[in-house]
């Protein structure tokens, strides 16, 4: 018998995130998977008159497949993935994590390959702009353990997030987008970040349940060119399989022309992958009320209340500032008072201080206003 809340889960996803309808093909491209979810799924499809296709993967079988494949063999299954991708008019990718670091020890040209191949021509060029999708993670031991709670308690903070209320978030939403839409410059303040950039003619876009779960942020991107200062994100970010800590990037004219972190080889590593991985693909504002401190996954630690992402790599087609790229990194600074403080300017005004809005509009979008 399958859990309620897997079950109510599973529908959120087939039939408000994605909405399914009669004779649609949809993939659930599981990772890790958990047998009880991908049955909800399947039967919810399939409900809705879809038709269900399931693809199981595995992180230890990728792994032995990536630290010996050719590059010959990785581009025949890039195109075999392209092949099922473009059948497809909707996509529900989740991954159940057991080991964060297990793609740790595959070597960085093997994962240029993989991200030059099936990640970009599978899912940035036909997935993104080209079926209706939306990802998440499931509740694991390893997501209980990062996010310092008993799995227990881990199920029921998850299902609740999972689950609230995505369409009075969404309505509240609306303010913040239509102030965004009218602004020009945008400057970040915080403990070792002084940024500035132009969001001018680039248009926001509410993330309201319907590509993420959990969800919670309105995202623009910079101007392409006009990104110059310094940030320091204060959250650790975990990136094929290695964690990542205290990543600082100097930029003049929209180029990070300088990275530092824990590893400052391999971060440049990740950021010379192609010419658009010094550039800024996106910047957002969480807003989701349930989430307030990061667990290393992106999923989560980008909606935190509070915080803003900065992206290096590829900007998405629905607000798209010419930068391409093989990588897209959602990488977070929170700017509670629990994490530093921080300010968000809007043409010269004062929008969010230390995590919460302070312009009459956007009150709603407070964490106290939202739960």
């Amino acid at each position: 018998m399958l859990d309620t809340r897997v079950e109510k889960l599973a529908a959120i996803l087939v039939n408000y995130s994605i909405c399914v309808k009669p004779g649609e093909n949809v993939l659930v491209q599981a990772t890790g998977y958990e047998p009880a979810f991908d049955r909800a799924l399947v039967k919810a499809i399939h409900q809705a008159g879809g038709n269900a296709f399931v693809s199981l993967r595995d992180k230890t079988i990728d792994r032995e497949l990536l630290l010996n494949a050719s590059a010959g063999q990785i581009e025949l299954q890039a195109e075999l993935e392209l092949a099922r991708m473009k059948k497809m008019q909707c996509f529900i990718g989740y991954s159940a994590i057991r080991n964060m670091s297990a793609m740790n020890d595959v070597p960085g040209d093997k994962m240029d390959l993989y991200n030059r191949n099936i990640w970009k021509k599978v899912h940035i060029e036909q997935r993104l702009p080209h079926t209706r999708w939306v990802v998440l993670r499931y509740p694991t031991a390893a997501m209980a353990q990062m996010a310092g709670l008993s799995e227990e308690a881990f199920e029921e903070f998850y299902f609740q997030v999972c689950t609230m209320d995505y369409a009075k978030m969404s309505l509240a939403m609306d303010k913040l987008v239509a102030l965004m839409a009218k602004t020009d410059q945008v400057r970040l303040v915080a403990a070792g970040t002084d940024l500035c950039f132009s969001i001018k003619g680039l248009p926001p876009i509410k993330c309201d349940g319907k590509l993420n779960i959990p969800d919670g942020e309105v995202y623009s991107a910079p101007v392409k060119d006009s990104v110059n200062g310094h940030i320091s994100y204060n959250t650790p970010s975990e990136h094929e399989g290695f964690t990542y800590e205290q990543i600082r990037f100097e930029f003049k004219d929209g180029k990070i022309i300088k990275a530092s972190a824990n590893d400052s080889v391999r971060l440049n590593r990740v950021l010379d992958t192609d010419e658009g991985a010094r550039y800024v693909g996106e910047f957002a504002i969480g807003v989701n009320p349930f989430i307030t401190k990061a667990m290393k996954e992106t999923l989560f630690d980008e909606k935190i209340a509070g915080s803003i992402h900065f992206t290096p790599g590829n900007s998405y087609d629905d607000c798209f500032n010419g930068n391409r790229s093989a990588v897209h990194w959602d990488l977070v600074l929170i700017q509670t008072p629990e994490f530093g403080g921080g300010e968000i300017w809007f043409d010269g005004v004062l929008v969010r201080k230390d995590g919460l809005f302070v312009v009459p509009e956007l009150l709603c979008l407070n964490p106290d206003q939202l739960r």
